[in-house]
């Protein structure tokens, strides 16, 4: 199969496309520079020049693919709103070059939103005013009726791995900068996870296999407490281990106060049982156990 993957040189991305060329597929990365498009390339795929608010670089991409399957996201947290609509944007130019040749796409979106406080399935529905971001799942199912055989995967909220600079690094550089490893409150809210080659594992999967309309869940760890993952944050930066009040989380955090207050617990039974997928690489704390994620090459940015 001739497969169509953007944010190719992501993190995720260039998971899934080494996941699809060793399942003896042919891929097309979509890159926005020289530098992506030799990552591209020497991951043993098509370099597909063009960007995510590019459309006609998106429909060219699909036109010329058996499939799509679309990582790619713009994590821009002070213009949440325009991240989604350029990501919902990307999805129906993807889906009417598909529409109507039972071809499949998939997208994705996450569990965190999805039932706060209580266990997500695959089974409750995404509720699109709750985050823009949302708003992709219906547009996914909507073209499902329109001859494309559309799936959803929601990661959790970490997606971890060698080499991420998502959520958990950023906690790690605040840990450093302010002297202490923080949670907020109790630390009993729960954060859900999966190693970066188990859910390009999955992105083939649903791929391969999945009937349209279908949603699957990227999770390895249903829910660890995030005081666990400080904790363990702590022990290796060799720093203190103390609670945040609530109300001044967003002062200590920033911008990444509100998503480490989310309790988001989620199940990927369904995905399990449907797909026969089964996590097989390292939990995100024994990920952290191994030490890359404090090493000086790992350092993000400072918040």
């Amino acid at each position: 199969m001739r497969v169509f993957v953007t944010g190719a040189s992501g993190f995720i991305g260039s998971a899934v496309v080494a996941e699809m060329v060793n399942a003896g597929h042919d891929v097309i990365g979509l890159a926005r520079s020289d530098e992506s498009a030799s990552a591209v390339q020497a991951a043993g795929a098509e370099p597909h020049r063009g960007a995510l608010d590019d459309l006609d670089s998106l429909r060219s991409g699909a036109a010329a693919a058996d499939g799509v399957i679309h990582t790619a996201y713009i994590h821009d947290f002070s213009r949440m709103a325009d991240a989604a609509r350029t990501d919902l944007l990307a999805i129906e130019a993807l889906g009417t070059e598909l529409e109507g040749s039972d071809r499949p796409m998939v997208i994705t979106t996450g569990t965190a939103l999805i039932k706060p406080g209580q266990v997500a399935t695959e089974e409750d529905s995404a509720d699109s005013d709750s985050h823009p971001r949302l708003r992709a799942e219906d547009a996914a199912k909507a073209f499902a009726a329109r001859g494309v055989r559309t799936s959803i995967v929601r990661p959790g909220a970490s997606v971890h791995g060698e080499g991420d600079h998502g959520f958990v690094p950023v906690l790690i550089d605040i840990a450093r900068d302010k002297g202490v490893s923080a949670y907020i409150g109790e630390g009993s809210n729960r954060w859900p996870a999966v190693h970066r080659l188990d859910a390009a594992h999955l992105y083939r999967l649903a791929l391969q296999d999945a009937p349209a309309g279908a949603v699957f869940h990227a999770i390895a760890d249903g829910g660890i407490p995030t005081r666990e993952i400080a904790d363990v944050i702590g022990r290796h930066l060799e720093l203190p281990v103390v609670s945040i009040a609530p109300q001044d989380a967003t002062e200590h955090f920033g911008w990444m106060g509100m998503f480490f207050a989310i309790d988001a617990p989620a199940s990927s039974a369904l995905t399990q049982e449907r797909l026969g997928w089964r996590p097989a690489h390292l939990g995100l704390i024994d990920d952290l156990e191994q030490g890359h994620y404090f090493a000086p090459e790992a350092r993000t940015v400072t918040v």
